[in-house]
């Protein structure tokens, strides 16, 4: 009645040695890794933007200023997207580098 659990957890020899969450991020081509970094660094600017302009607006109707609401896309969005999409693209980047070399 009782099934024994194989010895190990890691059944499948053809994993892949780079995973992000389970999600295998190491075996993108050059286009996958443009592309997955372009929408990281998009994903991230459209983000940091909508908190900055909730913030903003939180604190204009708090503290009866007024901020400009360019100041979150410009000052606060486009840096940390940026940030991201190069960080995301040296990352992957690399990987895929050391994937290109290693089946050379």
């Amino acid at each position: 009645m009782a099934q024994s659990l194989p010895a190990s957890t890691n059944a499948s020899p053809n994993t892949p040695a780079t995973a992000l969450f389970g999600i295998p991020i190491g075996d993108f081509g050059w286009f996958g890794t443009i592309l997955v970094s372009v929408a990281a660094g998009f994903l991230s600017f459209f983000a940091t933007t909508f908190l900055s302009i909730i913030l903003i607006l939180i604190a204009n109707s708090a503290a009866h200023t007024s901020i400009d609401f360019a100041v979150s896309y410009r000052y606060i969005g486009l840096p940390v997207g940026l940030i991201v999409l190069v960080a995301a693209l040296a990352t992957l980047g690399t990987l895929w580098i050391k994937r290109v070399l290693r089946r050379a």
